[in-house]
């Protein structure tokens, strides 16, 4: 999906989402999820996002990915809790591919829809490499994460008041 596609699929992107993130260890609420989705809008319309979602064959949203290039001007790196080298942090609007969410609804896991959603989402990109944020204590999503050849490159709070999160680094077309 594009961006305006997204964006007239927001209410099944914020049901997973909701659902996903109540969960531990993340134990979101509806102000967070309602937070969430206020950066929602603004995100669907970047040109260059893109997102996928997955449904049942009745239609039910079981589970959504969504990301973007990175801009130059990212503040990705800053939110880090040890700096990484400039040559690490460089950021051109096209080399880094930053996954904002990946969740699946509980029923749908352990099926391989988060890999199908990962690779929908990065299917023709052409960014370098990707990177996202992930919960220490969500072992499954770390797993799945390590399984597919992310590793991480440091920690970061990505935004105020969230917990320490690992940040990991996938690289592509190598």
């Amino acid at each position: 999906m594009d961006g305006p596609a997204a964006a007239q699929a927001e209410d099944a992107f914020r049901l997973i989402y909701a659902e996903a993130f109540a969960e531990p260890p993340y134990h979101e609420t509806e102000d967070d999820v309602a937070a969430a989705f206020r950066r929602f809008p603004s995100m669907t319309r970047k040109r260059t996002v893109r997102a996928a979602l997955a449904r049942t064959e009745d239609g039910e949203p079981v589970g959504m990915a969504y990301g973007y290039p990175l801009g130059a001007d990212a503040e990705w790196w800053d939110r880090l809790t040890e700096p990484v080298p400039d040559d690490v942090r460089r950021e051109d609007g096209r080399r880094t591919f930053g996954f904002m969410e990946l969740a699946v609804r509980g029923p749908w896991r352990a099926r391989g829809v988060a890999r199908r959603l990962h690779e929908a989402v990065l299917d023709g990109i052409e960014a370098e490499r990707v990177l996202l944020n992930v919960h220490p204590a969500a072992e499954a999503a770390q797993a799945a994460y390590r399984t597919w050849g992310y590793r991480k490159i440091g920690e970061a709070r990505p935004w105020e008041g969230a917990d320490l999160h690992d940040v990991m680094l996938l690289g592509l077309h190598q």
